[in-house]
């Protein structure tokens, strides 16, 4: 069977779903997905693409959607180097980055936990491109994952001052993210 997934969440803290679907592609992953929430009595849907390689590190996102009335649309590449631009502008405080971190799923901290491969008990600092919701602009977010178990990461941000110990399926989705995010459902791709 091919791996891959496609996974339902429930927002907590606000109205609101997130479907994805994450599968192989010939050169690496593809994860894609529909956000729809309310944010400041605006009902948002947010339809978002990422290509990854092989090693799960971003190649490129895009997002297209609506805040309320208003249509969004944002296009994020990694490129050579780690250097990043967005919708087609160089973003050098982005450097050195390697995941993208969008605010308003959880999909996307499915990239470093499959990307770094901790082994329980082991920890690791990585430097995300967030895309902050509802704003949609990206700045570095310094992010650590220790993996506690098999399917636990504790996730930390902001030096320690946001904290959720993240439960994940076998494939590394996270199925439980404490008062922002619950799986509903997941299944695997069909062979």
């Amino acid at each position: 069977m091919r791996e891959g997934e496609t996974i339902l969440w429930r927002r907590l803290d606000l109205p609101g779903n997130d479907a994805a679907t994450i599968k192989p592609i010939a050169d690496g992953w593809h994860v894609s997905g529909v956000a729809i929430v309310v944010e400041s009595a605006r009902p948002c849907r947010l339809e978002y693409d990422v290509a990854c390689d092989r090693s799960w590190a971003t190649r490129h996102c895009s997002i297209r959607g609506y805040m309320g009335a208003l249509p969004v649309a944002l296009d994020v590449r990694r490129g050579e180097g780690n250097t990043w631009t967005v919708n087609g502008a160089d973003a050098p405080s982005l450097q050195g980055c390697i995941d993208v971190d969008l605010g308003f799923t959880p999909a996307t901290n499915l990239l470093p936990i499959r990307r770094l491969a901790l082994d329980v008990g082991q920890r690791a600092v990585v430097r995300a491109a967030w895309i902050r919701f509802p704003e949609l602009t990206t700045e570095v977010l310094a992010q650590v994952y220790t993996r506690q178990a098999a399917d636990r990461y504790l996730y930390e941000s902001g030096d320690g001052v946001f904290r959720r110990e993240l439960r994940v399926d076998p494939f590394g989705c996270v199925v439980d993210y404490p008062g922002l995010w619950r799986a509903e459902a997941s299944v695997p791709p069909e062979p």
